[in-house]
């Protein structure tokens, strides 16, 4: 018996079934779902879930090998570097105090508008997601700087609280994303694409989100009045606040577009230029070690994650789930557009039990197969397509998508981990006052993702333009 688990033949010890590994693979993932819903994190579940299968179809010490292989041969590569990198620019420019300068300046720009403090917020997390790719340390910074300012204004603690927390989801889109990395790193696409891809949406979801709450508070005027108007000299002082972030902007952007620097090494340089900032301001060394000291904490959180989840992908690797299931998918009688809304439909349900950088590394392999073999397989023209575009546009169409439903998952009950951030830095608002304040965010987000399903230049624009 020995022999059998350390050999490389199926082992049968868990009784699953091993003769048909893909019912080991459907098994395996309903024991996942099972544990994430019961309040098992994400990591342990998909550890547990491919580890039992992994020893069910291959044996104990097959098994072993890859579990181990997983770690160094996932964390050495090369655009995985871009994580730890963008998130360091995201804490570097809180501790510059450039977080504050932003918000100053939108504030004295747009804040005389009904619910203005909330919309110059929007806008201030979207200009800060354009430095930090996290959009847990946008939630957080944000909870320090805008919500004690809509506060004393008078603004409902539901909304103030609502609008950082969705404000935070900006920073999955517009570039630098650590998300839109993870996608590229799983589906093997060109990352400098998905980082340009997610510019016009990112942008375009600030002002839905700006234009709801301005609707919102005409309807309800005590949710968030306007703030003071400011005068023309006012506003042009506020504005040397934001070149700081404008140039960090610029130099990354430019160099992945001009084509002289990989997106790893334009992150590299945009963070030694919020470095050189930094210090010119003042930096203390004390609040360069915090910077570093989160970094780290966040960019653990994010890697233990991926390799638990990836121990699950090997495993289904062997099951040959991912192929029956995109078969499967094709196979339905219905149109690749409703298909595409019934897969939708499924991050919704999932994106409330598991966190949006788990969700994708789970769903990933098996639904983007599924979507490629929807509009015609790798080698089909635009005009083959039924949804109008080829296999590198479909790739960075759904990649921008399906980030935008993990933007859904961060504030959506139970898991939305930027409520929780919130309501933990704001000791004084319930997590349940935070997910009240998101309601009207989450729609605004649905009716995104519809526009950007109907109209998909808005995402393929203009990667299409600058890499052409």
């Amino acid at each position: 018996m020995f022999e059998k688990l350390l050999s490389g033949q199926p082992s049968g010890i868990f009784g699953i079934g091993y003769d048909d590994p893909t019912t080991v693979g459907i098994i395996c993932t309903i024991i996942l779902l099972i544990m994430v819903v019961s309040g098992v994190r994400v990591v342990f579940a998909a550890s547990i879930a491919g580890i039992i299968g992994l020893v069910e179809l291959i044996g104990v010490g097959p098994a072993l090998g890859n579990i181990g292989a997983i770690p160094y041969s996932k964390s050495v590569t090369f655009v995985l570097g871009l994580l730890p990198i963008f998130i360091l620019i995201g804490f570097l420019a809180y501790q510059a105090g450039m977080t504050r300068q932003l918000y100053e300046a939108a504030k004295a720009w747009i804040g005389f508008v009904p619910g203005g403090l909330a919309v110059a917020t929007v806008f201030a997390t979207a200009g800060f997601a354009a430095v930090s790719g996290a959009s847990t340390a946008t939630a957080a910074v944000f909870s320090r700087v805008a919500i004690p300012e809509m506060l004393k204004e008078g603004y409902d603690k539901k909304l103030a609280a609502g609008v950082v927390a969705a404000g935070g989801t900006l920073a999955s889109l517009i570039p630098p994303s650590a998300i839109l990395i993870i996608y590229a790193i799983i589906v093997e696409e060109s990352v400098g694409a998905l980082l340009l891809a997610g510019f016009l949406p990112g942008i375009f979801s600030a002002i839905v989100y700006g234009g709801i709450i301005i609707i919102w508070a005409k309807m309800n005027p005590d949710l968030g009045p306007p703030g003071r108007r400011y005068s023309f000299n006012e506003k042009m002082k506020a504005l040397p606040g934001i070149i700081p972030i404008a140039i960090v902007i610029t130099v990354i952007i430019s160099a992945i577009y001009a084509g002289w620097a990989t997106p790893t090494e334009a992150g590299a340089l945009g963070a030694f230029v919020v470095l050189i900032i930094a210090i010119m301001r003042g930096l203390k060394l004390q609040a360069l070690n915090f910077a570093l000291i989160e970094t780290a904490k966040l960019v653990a959180m994010i890697f233990s994650i991926i390799w638990g989840v990836l121990i699950f992908v090997r495993f289904l690797g062997f099951s040959g789930l991912p192929e029956t299931f995109a078969n499967w998918i094709i196979s339905l009688p219905f149109d690749p557009y409703t298909v595409l809304i019934l897969i939708l439909l499924g991050y919704v349900i999932l994106g409330m039990f598991i966190d949006a950088i788990g969700l994708l590394l789970l769903t990933l392999p098996v639904v983007y197969p599924a979507i490629i073999l929807l509009n015609g397989g790798p080698d089909v023209t635009a005009d083959q397509s039924p949804f109008g575009m080829t296999f590198n546009q479909v790739s960075v169409w759904f990649g921008i998508i399906v980030v935008k439903m993990a933007e859904v998952c961060l504030i959506t009950p139970p898991i939305g981990l930027n409520c929780f951030v919130v309501a933990g830095v704001r000791k004084d608002i319930p997590v349940t006052d935070v997910f009240k304040g998101v309601t009207l965010f989450f729609i605004a987000d649905i009716l995104t993702i519809l526009v950007l399903i109907m109209f998909p230049q808005i995402i393929t624009w203009l990667p299409d333009l600058m890499m052409s």
